[in-house]
C-alpha cells in the first residue's frame, strides 16, 4: 500500500512520489525554455560528477541570463534515483529511489530553490512559486510502482495526444530516448519477469500505458495530486 502523502516518513532505498503544484495552481512552466531549464537542473544534479560539471551554468532568455545559485548544484548522483518523471504546466511529478535516509529533503530543497530563482527573475515577480511543500508518498509495493510510472505518463494527455514528445520519461522508457539520469529499467523489469497479474496478457511497457483497460488514478487513489 501506498504511504500517506501527509506523512513523510524517509526510509534508505525507499521508493517515494514526489509532487507538487505552482502557489494558488498558477503556472509554474510558461514556455518550452522553462520545462527545459527545470531539466536541466535534474540532469545537473543526478548525472556522474564529471558530466554535470560539464553543463553550462548560465541560463540565456530574453532581455537578460541567469547564472542560479552562485556556487557549484549540489550533486545526488548514486544518492537518488529518478524513476519517472512527468512536468506539467502548473504541477510536476517525480518518481524516486534514494539511497540514504535524507537524500529527498536536501534534493527537493536545492531543486524548488534554484528553479523558483530562475522563474522569478525572469518573469520580475517575487514570492513562492509553489504551493506549500513538496507532497511524498512511500510506495512500498510492485503494483503501485507499476501504475504510478502509467498515471505519470498519462498526464499529458490532458492536453496532447503525443505523449512521446510530452516532457516526461515516457521516450525512455520506450527506448526512444537516452539519459544516463532517467532510469527506467526497475519498471522495465516487471515486463521481464511477468510476475504481477496486471502483465498476464500484456507483453510491452506501452501496451500497459496506452491500452490496459483500468484506471490507473482509481487504483492510486491517494498517491494521485490532489
Amino acid at each position: 500500500m501506498p504511504g500517506k502523502n501527509t506523512v513523510k516518513v524517509y526510509i534508505k532505498e525507499g521508493f517515494y512520489h514526489i509532487y507538487n503544484r505552482g502557489v494558488e495552481k498558477r503556472t509554474i512552466f510558461e514556455n518550452d525554455q522553462d520545462y527545459k531549464v527545470f531539466l536541466k537542473y535534474l540532469k545537473e544534479y543526478l548525472s556522474p560528477p564529471q558530466e554535470a560539471q560539464n553543463l553550462k551554468k548560465t541560463v540565456i532568455f530574453k532581455g537578460g541570463s541567469f547564472k542560479g545559485i552562485p556556487r557549484q548544484p549540489k550533486n545526488y548522483y548514486n544518492k537518488i534515483d529518478l524513476l519517472a518523471f512527468c512536468l506539467m504546466p502548473n504541477h510536476f511529478h517525480l518518481l524516486i529511489k534514494q539511497h540514504s535516509n535524507n537524500a529527498i529533503e536536501n534534493f527537493m530543497r536545492s531543486l524548488a530553490t534554484r528553479y523558483s530563482l530562475y522563474f522569478n527573475k525572469k518573469y520580475d515577480r517575487v514570492g513562492s512559486l509553489f504551493q506549500d511543500h513538496y507532497k511524498a508518498s512511500l510506495i512500498i509495493e510492485d503494483p503501485y510502482l507499476l501504475h504510478l510510472t502509467r498515471y505519470i505518463h498519462l498526464n499529458p494527455s490532458e492536453f496532447t495526444n503525443d505523449l512521446r514528445n510530452a516532457y516526461s520519461s515516457y521516450a525512455n522508457f520506450l527506448g526512444l530516448r537516452k539519459a544516463s539520469w532517467v532510469k527506467p529499467d526497475t519498471i522495465l523489469s516487471f515486463f521481464n519477469k511477468k510476475i504481477l497479474p496486471e502483465l498476464k496478457k500484456i507483453n510491452t511497457y506501452k501496451d500497459f500505458v496506452e491500452s490496459y483497460k483500468k484506471n490507473s488514478a482509481t487504483i492510486l487513489g491517494e498517491l494521485t495530486l490532489e
